[in-house]
């Protein structure tokens, strides 16, 4: 066992000087493998925070969302979005009586304006709301209330803002109980909404107006039908079970045929969720591709110098085999030197890799995660790129005829 120490502690000694002996070379060599692993890290990084940044934003729509949308029509085979809208504030409440995997619906109109508050204007999406809406939506106010049922009922010109709506029109603060004008219509804030950041299409969330449903389609729409019903399931395990209840109620209410297609169509917080997460593994892969070929291009430069420092070396190789090293020395020797050169590289790739995630977060402002799981993928590829590309170059050394190796010039 001493002596088995011994030898390794020898091949190490030898391995080190072989590469220190070189420094420009080595360093050379290690580069690819450097750039490669700081690749991986980073590219990885920005995956996960990407990943994590727009799990957190549809968890941010609210639990157990599910949305309604009128006027689907089939085109080529795809369900489509046609504009025309077949759903009224009725239907949301019917859902809400009817539907027992329901907790909450509420009816939502949209219309676009220039929001006027004294000598400072804004524009922004104003939504008109039901009751249920901070509910369905878990979204709290921060100042003030939310307006009630006898605003709904009475068409009450009454509205909530959004926090980007609020400061942009009272930087000071103080926005509840100020007057705000719409369209040249007049409503009084009773509150504001708290914070909820960006949409997973990079949307801000708080640029938004609220206010009764009716307010809206009598006073600024001018309709009777609403673009959207919010609905939220009693659980998450419920979220299909309401969806197939909605779909059977909306298709009676709507007069459907048995076999006449859905004049309108749902997105529920999981289908969000899938193709977000679609989207991310693809971002996922292509980046990791990118940094896996990186780390060949590395893998190959190493397993070239390793050559040609066999070449060099052949005379050594040959004067340390007469005086009784065995192949297997020679091979762990060559082995050993391109590992090291690998794990080294690695390891400032490392580094290298997570410095340039936190550039990336401060001065792009993209979301990023360095995890100890991509730093040990990372690490542990490096050292068996060394391995696979430095074996070759070895087993050759190895291989080599004492007395021919002594003759080589």
């Amino acid at each position: 066992m001493r002596v088995t120490l011994v030898r390794t502690a020898n091949i190490l000694k030898v391995g080190l000087k072989a590469i220190l002996r070189n420094k420009l070379r080595s360093s050379l060599t290690m580069l690819g493998i450097i750039i490669g692993v700081g690749c991986v890290i980073a590219m990885i990084a920005v995956a996960s925070g990407a990943s994590a940044s727009i799990q957190s934003n549809i968890t941010s729509l609210g639990t157990n969302f599910i949305m309604v949308f009128p006027g689907a029509v089939t085109q080529s085979g795809a369900r489509i979005f046609s504009g025309q809208s077949t759903l009224t504030p009725e239907d949301a409440e019917a859902i809400a009586a009817e539907c027992a995997s329901v907790a909450y619906s509420s009816p939502g109109v949209r219309t676009g304006g220039q929001i006027i508050a004294g000598e400072l204007n804004w524009g922004t999406q104003v939504y008109g709301v039901g009751l249920d809406w901070p509910f369905i939506r878990a979204w709290n106010i921060a100042e003030g209330s939310f307006f009630t049922e006898s605003d709904v009922k009475g068409g009450a010109k009454v509205c909530v803002l959004g926090r980007t709506v609020a400061d942009s029109l009272f930087p000071e603060g103080g926005a509840v109980g100020q007057l705000v004008r719409i369209k040249n219509v007049p409503f009084r804030v009773v509150g504001v909404l708290e914070k909820k950041g960006g949409s997973t299409m990079g949307q801000d969330q708080d640029d938004l107006v609220a206010a009764p449903y009716t307010t809206i389609m009598k006073r600024l729409a001018g309709t009777n039908r609403i673009n959207t019903i919010y609905v939220s399931a009693v659980s998450v395990d419920r979220v299909a079970a309401a969806q197939k209840e909605i779909q059977a109620l909306l298709r009676q209410r709507q007069r459907l045929g048995p076999g006449q297609d859905d004049n309108f169509m749902m997105r529920s917080q999981e289908e969000m969720a899938s193709m977000a997460a679609q989207s991310s593994q693809t971002l996922s892969n292509l980046l990791g591709t990118v940094a896996a070929i990186s780390l060949l291009v590395g893998g190959i430069g190493i397993m070239n110098i390793m050559l040609v420092s066999v070449t060099e070396r052949t005379r050594e190789i040959g004067l340390r085999m007469a005086i009784g090293a065995k192949s297997r020395h020679v091979l762990a020797q060559f082995l050993l030197e391109a590992v090291v050169l690998s794990v080294v590289g690695g390891a400032i790739g490392v580094l290298l890799g997570a410095l340039a995630s936190h550039l990336i977060s401060r001065f792009a402002g993209w979301p990023v995660s360095v995890g100890i799981s991509s730093v040990a993928l990372a690490f542990g590829f490096s050292a068996l790129v060394g391995v696979f590309f430095g074996f070759y170059p070895a087993r050759k050394a190895s291989r080599l005829d004492p007395i021919e190796a002594l003759r080589y010039e």
